[in-house]
């Protein structure tokens, strides 16, 4: 139901959702839907054609259209004094305790994801809309079962916002008929409710954009937010973005996408899960480009340093920052020896980053916080490192190096176990799990399936000699299925959703063609 024309809400409207889906609310989304959603449309399409010639044997490249932007002069417009600062960035989804934990963390900023690490639930997406609302009020507090008592410090991380990407729908709420782009819902309902607020608290409408292919798909966020601010009387150039680099497409057109967002966007970041994932997808025809286990391609793999590197340089020369990537580990409470050993690795990789000329970086969990700091604070005194320019030259050959290495039994293992557990979580309504000391969201459950797809695709040889076959990979995942009901027991391998996920797991990793995306194929499996 709604009380605009052409819109309808198939969604439960709880009380509090109405502060949420008001009509003026609702009339600003589909005003903006409508203006764009042809676009998206064509673009998604464009997507289809560009992997076809990839397919058929073209390798990506930077654009010859395009020269003139690349060797040009121009500079972004400009970079708020509260994203100045950017060291160490925390992740999460919008779920309340969440929200709380992360502003509270000790970091300088905070992305509300309501993308790859949130199951995108009626109920999450608009009690994620509500818990923003309350954070940018400070009026955020909660209450645990147990009695817990959650609300803000005094100083908190800046909030930036991560709506859906291009490809994903909002099936809950149709516009004349057809599910809405969940980016712009995302996007409009938090931009509608919120901007204002934050103007007049000194910082502004702040949002990270996901999975962009092309310079083009940043040329239409654009224009919405062109539209956005006009229709609600604020001035153009408020609303600043970071675009996450994290398709093969999107290493290719940095100054693009740059170029396309100046008056809006402040940077760039590495969005290395994503982008692996993104790499097997996109060369999924080149069976000669194989990844080995993803436990062992890090940050000092050819083909990922110069995409760092890459990413540096162009964000540099163009007054943009840099930010780096995510270290998706956990700390190990109960095993000292263990912990030390995360905490190197983080320490290790953050040095990487900062060296590289990176202006800061994410972390997933608030124990990694101060690791990343004391990395960052060494090595980086100054708010950040524009002052910096680089002459990497990296190359297309440089993007497009295989990672060479082994793959192993523990690693097909591996994947399987984590998409079963990942998809059993997501399709249940959670989209950010700790499995095996790191915190997995939809990126590395993307790595897991088109790593097993790739193996079995272009039939791998293991390391102690045997093929990936379909029957392995079956056999395997029916052994690790097991291995979760008798890890969990009966009522909790039952209450949920194993059997499900599973399946799906075993159809994405058998099927003849590679699937764009895990959420995707899950999505009708919410409710």
């Amino acid at each position: 139901m709604s009380a605009v024309e052409g819109v309808e809400i198939t969604g439960e409207i709880r009380p509090a959702y109405k502060k949420i889906l008001t009509r003026d609310a609702i009339e600003f989304v589909a005003k903006l839907v409508r203006k764009h959603r042809s676009r998206r449309s064509e673009l998604l399409e464009l997507r289809k054609e560009r992997q076809l010639a990839i397919d058929a044997g073209k390798l990506p490249k930077f654009l010859a259209e395009t020269k003139d932007i690349r060797s040009g002069s121009w500079k972004i417009a400009g970079i708020p004094a509260d994203l100045q600062d950017r060291r160490v960035e925390i992740t999460g989804p919008v779920d309340r305790k969440m929200v709380i934990n992360a502003l509270n963390a000790g970091a300088k900023c905070f992305m509300a994801d309501f993308e790859d690490s949130a199951s995108p639930t009626w109920e999450l997406m608009l009690d994620g809309q509500i818990n923003l609302r309350d954070a940018v009020n400070k009026t955020i507090s909660y209450t645990s079962p147990e009695g817990k008592e959650y609300k803000l410090n005094k100083e908190v991380a800046t909030l930036i916002v991560r709506p859906r990407g291009w490809h994903l729908d909002e099936k809950h709420i149709l516009i004349d008929g057809e599910p809405a782009p969940g980016g712009i819902v995302d996007f409009g309902l938090y931009f509608f409710h919120n901007a204002a607020t934050l103007l007049k608290k000194g910082s502004g409408p702040y949002f990270y954009l996901p999975k962009m292919q092309s310079h083009l798909e940043a040329r239409l966020w654009n224009s919405v937010f062109v539209d956005a601010q006009k229709a609600l009387g604020i001035p153009k150039k408020t609303i600043k973005v970071t675009v996450l680099i994290e398709t093969l497409w999107a290493a290719f057109e940095m100054d693009e996408i740059l170029y396309e967002l100046r008056d809006h966007i402040v940077a760039l970041n590495c969005g290395r899960w994503d982008y692996i994932f993104s790499c097997i997808k996109t060369l999924n025809a080149h069976g000669d480009w194989m990844v080995p286990d993803r436990h062992s391609v890090g940050m000092d793999r050819h083909f990922l340093d110069s995409y760092s590197k890459l990413l540096c340089e162009t964000c540099h020369k163009r007054g943009a920052m840099a930010m780096g990537g995510m270290a998706a580990f956990i700390p190990i409470k109960n095993d000292k020896a263990k912990n030390d050993a995360v905490f190197a690795k983080v320490s290790a990789d953050k040095l990487r980053e900062v060296r590289n000329g990176h202006d800061g970086t994410w972390v997933a969990h608030p124990g990694l916080v101060p690791v990343a700091l004391a990395v960052f604070d060494e090595h980086m005194p100054e708010p950040n490192q524009l002052a910096k320019q680089f002459n990497y030259k990296i190359k297309a050959a440089d993007l497009l190096k295989q990672p060479i290495g082994e793959i192993t039994e523990g690693g097909l293992r591996n994947n399987i176990n984590v998409g079963i557990g990942y998809v059993e979580a997501w399709i249940g309504g959670n989209g950010c799990v700790p499995l095996h000391n790191l915190m997995e969201d939809a990126a590395t459950a993307e790595i897991s399936r088109t790593q097993v797809w790739q193996w079995l695709k272009y039939g791998a040889t293991l390391s102690d000699g045997r093929k990936v076959t379909k029957d392995l990979v079956l056999k395997t995942i029916d052994e690790e299925l097991a291995a979760y009901k008798a890890q969990l027991g009966d009522e909790r391998y039952y209450q949920g959703r194993f059997a499900e996920a599973a399946g799906i797991m075993a159809r994405m990793s058998t099927a003849e063609k590679c699937a764009d995306f895990l959420t995707l194929a899950s999505y009708d499996y919410l409710d």
